[in-house]
């Protein structure tokens, strides 16, 4: 964001101010819940601004930290429980329905999340996109839940209150921690990209394989057939 003045900004800083202005820090609660429901809402843009608030005398710093991390928090139990009631049988069905995705992927994906699915969780909330989507797969594998809440409280305190007390120092300069933390969210997003296209080729390649190996043997059992009468 370009302006450091929060009241008169629109898109997603309008809507943030709109939520802590009457609701003060259960705003910032709510806003952090629907930003682990809906990734494309920025976390690098609500923080700082609630640290700016914080810095304005309008919220404690440490009331801004908690209802934050109260909100990240509960993004992430309904995320945990989606994936619970998902499944992992329901998991493994719909997976085998996506195109080019093979059984095999999902164990490896599965024995991967059993051997770091407590790292992953951990670091995950602390890395942008996948601090939302990292909750599913715990849900989906039924981590253990006492487990789950305090990796998830540990690593949201800390990316919390990394950015809050970034917004607090920086006061009205603080829409340049967003415009930084951007360019690395682009960066991961690219990487996934990346990833899934290499995926994608790397399949296409292995189905073509297959069918001029299937294909090439059809005339020898054309002519064993001949031969044969």
């Amino acid at each position: 964001m370009s302006t450091s003045d929060p009241t008169t900004a629109g898109g997603v800083v309008g809507w943030v101010v709109g939520l802590i202005e009457p609701l003060g820090g259960p705003g910032v609660a709510l806003a952090l819940a629907l930003e682990n429901l809906f990734p494309p809402i920025p976390s690098e843009a609500i923080l700082p601004l609630a640290g700016f608030t914080a810095s304005q005398g309008d919220l404690g710093l440490a009331e801004v930290i908690v209802w934050a991390t109260v909100g990240s928090l509960t993004g992430a139990i309904i995320l945990y429980g989606l994936g619970a009631w998902l499944g992992r049988e329901r998991f493994r069905a719909l997976a085998g329905r996506v195109p080019l995705v093979k059984v095999s992927d999902i164990d490896r994906t599965e024995a991967w999340f059993l051997r770091h699915g407590t790292k992953a969780v951990f670091f995950g909330r602390m890395v942008p996109v996948f601090r939302s989507f990292i909750s599913i797969p715990a849900g989906i594998e039924r981590m253990n839940l006492s487990v789950f809440l305090a990796l998830t409280t540990v690593g949201s305190t800390i990316w919390n209150t990394l950015f809050i007390l970034l917004g607090y120092h920086l006061g009205e300069q603080w829409h340049v921690v967003e415009e930084y933390v951007g360019v690395g969210s682009k960066l991961v997003l690219a990487a996934v990209a990346v990833v899934c296209v290499g995926f994608v080729l790397v399949r296409v390649r292995e189905r073509r394989r297959t069918r001029r190996g299937s294909g090439s043997a059809r005339p020898d059992d054309e002519e064993d057939t001949l031969s044969w009468r």
